[in-house]
């Protein structure tokens, strides 16, 4: 499948990688191929913006929905979500900068196709996108961790929305791979462990909550990895 972003985010896209440098990868595994799941640490902003520049296409991620709502939403939620509640900002300059970013947020994410993610039945909605994304070859990439009181290295909760989607699929004839990956911030690594089949985690007896608590506890051990021991490789 080709390209999935239209010609002008393109553009933004290759703009942006002049400030927002390319990760070097490590693959603990095969890399991934299309149908797949691949989940990831958020690391504030840089999660989202790396795999959208810098992961290979086509593929959808899952996002806030707040930042699919317009400006007026987008504003909002940047100004007393999350640079206040997430990256503990004094409200004065959360809204001030707010003001200014907003407006690029909302164009980032209107050329991103983002799947919106929803705390209410409206999950639904979310799987049933996904599902029609991974039927159109698209890789799907969540965030899947708590970061309700802000984003931290060590991560302490894994929400099961992703498991759900896999278990959806699963029951539509569709055995997922699913990708744990680690961003390591400050050394601007992504590292990507051994993909698993879902139907190997129901295997195992990880479904629901259970897997996304496994996942959580994987992602923190890729983390604390000794990198000197693997090689880098092209995200290709």
């Amino acid at each position: 499948m080709k390209n999935n972003r239209k010609l002008w985010f393109r553009g933004l896209k290759n703009f942006l990688k002049i400030f927002i440098h390319k990760p070097k990868f490590i693959f603990l595994g095969e890399k991934p191929k299309d149908e797949c799941l691949i989940l990831s640490n958020h690391a504030g902003a840089k999660g989202p913006l790396k795999a959208e520049l810098y992961f290979k296409q086509p593929l959808r991620i899952w996002g806030t929905y707040e930042m699919n709502s317009g400006l007026k939403a987008v504003y909002k939620y940047l100004s007393e979500i999350y640079y206040y509640q997430k990256h503990h900002w004094k409200k004065f300059f959360a809204k001030s900068f707010s003001v200014i970013a907003a407006p690029f947020a909302n164009l980032f994410y209107k050329g991103l196709r983002l799947i919106p993610t929803y705390r209410d039945a409206r999950l639904r909605n979310t799987i049933n996108e996904s599902v029609n994304a991974i039927k159109n070859k698209e890789k799907i990439v969540i965030f899947p961790e708590d970061s309700s009181n802000g984003y931290f290295d060590t991560l302490t909760k894994y929400f099961a929305g992703f498991a759900f989607l896999a278990k959806t699929c699963y029951k539509e004839g569709i055995d997922l791979d699913i990708y744990n990956t680690y961003l390591i911030k400050e050394k601007n690594i992504y590292i990507f462990d051994a993909p698993i089949k879902y139907s190997k985690c129901v295997e195992l007896g990880l479904e629901g909550q259970g897997l996304a608590d496994k996942m959580c506890e994987r992602a923190n051990e890729l983390s604390k990895l000794d990198l000197s021991k693997y090689k880098f490789e092209k995200f290709k």
